[in-house]
């Protein structure tokens, strides 16, 4: 069983929402849709269950087209950003809730609520009413009754945003074996790229409508065919350079920014003909120590600190460039002090002047 969404667009008010998207979602697969706010993550979802209907392209399932289909004639279940459980029934009765407008009998609503509050740690909770429930296990119930409903395609959009950083990570932990065990097309919105590389699967990376890579999700994170994937693939910012490439040598359009051969070399970039190109490397490949000998040092002004804890937020600008490194510990900088930060050339990504990636970094990088 597969969804397919061929060459779907939907105008709202003259106004292109999505645009051309076309994605094959097999039978127990989990696929990340990863983007900013209002680059289309919703909309697209809301396509997929039959909540809208698309301006253009088709929606197929197994064959069958559910392009007009409403999303009451479709399998699908949907859950939310905000925990939608019944307040006044217990978990159990919230859990079996589809499985009793099905009409289906006693015995089988039993299995199959036992069944899902097993997977999602549920049991010893199956007679509190949701008020009495944590937010994790509040957002567990709403996740058990979409499955339990035995949809084809289950859609998640950001499910796990309004809880606090623990429940998260205690979710995240627990989700992709879920999805596994489950069997259905799982869909999940998220604008947090930590979130794709710990739920795995495959990722659709979204910019303004558009699917700008689709694949694996370690792979389009390792190797983000275009600028716009790398950028949506990068949290905090992408720090992105141009750069002129002439004898030899990477120059920034400034001049402040100067690869010579040896790191030319090292960052794989020797062979690239003279021209025009985007440097591209991640927060946390701007160094304030040289990582190695072939390590190319530029100085930038700090712009402003921000403390997280064990890792620190360090905001430079570099001529017209505002930059963001992560580095580990607590780092207290004061504004507009000058500081001199490394970039390695073997963690660079390269993008022409149409922002294709043309260079992957040379010094691998684990998901």
């Amino acid at each position: 069983m597969a969804l397919e969404l061929i060459e779907i667009g939907k105008t709202v008010a003259e106004q292109p929402h999505i645009s051309d998207v076309s994605l094959r979602l097999e039978r127990g697969s989990l696929n990340v849709l990863l983007g900013p706010t209002l680059s289309g993550k919703t909309s697209l979802m809301r396509l997929m269950a039959g909540l809208d209907k698309p301006t253009s392209g088709r929606l197929v399932m197994e064959g069958r087209d559910l392009t007009g289909v409403p999303v009451r004639q479709r399998n699908v279940a949907m859950v939310y950003q905000q925990f939608i459980n019944y307040p006044t029934l217990t978990v159990y009765e919230n859990i079996a809730s589809p499985l009793k407008v099905a009409g289906a009998d006693k015995a089988t609503i039993e299995a199959e609520v036992g069944k899902a509050a097993e997977l999602l740690r549920l049991t010893p909770m199956l007679d509190r009413t949701p008020l009495e429930l944590s937010g994790g296990q509040q957002q567990r119930t709403a996740i058990a009754r979409a499955l339990v409903k035995g949809a084809e395609l289950v859609l998640l959009d950001e499910p796990l945003a309004n809880l606090d950083y623990k429940l998260r990570e205690e979710l995240r932990a627990e989700l992709p074996r879920i999805f596994q065990e489950s069997g259905a097309i799982f869909v999940y919105a998220t604008t947090e790229p930590s979130e794709a590389l710990l739920l795995g699967g495959k990722t659709a990376a979204l910019h303004e409508g558009r699917v700008a890579q689709f694949g694996p999700t370690a792979e389009v994170y390792r190797h983000p065919g275009n600028l716009t994937t790398a950028r949506a693939f990068s949290d905090p910012p992408l720090n992105v350079v141009r750069v002129e490439k002439r004898d030899g040598r990477l120059r920034s359009q400034d001049g402040l920014l100067d690869f010579a051969a040896a790191g030319v070399a090292a960052g794989g970039l020797a062979d690239l003909p003279d021209g025009g190109y985007s440097l591209g490397f991640r927060p946390h490949h701007l160094h304030l120590d040289a990582p190695h000998a072939d390590a190319v040092a530029v100085t930038a002004s700090v712009a402003v600190s921000e403390i997280t804890g064990s890792e620190s937020f360090v905001h430079v600008d570099f001529g017209a460039e505002r930059w963001v490194a992560i580095w580990h510990g607590v780092h207290e900088l004061p504004v507009d002090s000058e500081i001199q930060v490394w970039i390695d050339p073997a963690r660079v990504f390269v993008f022409d002047l149409e922002e294709r990636l043309i260079v992957a970094p040379t010094r691998a990088e684990a998901a």
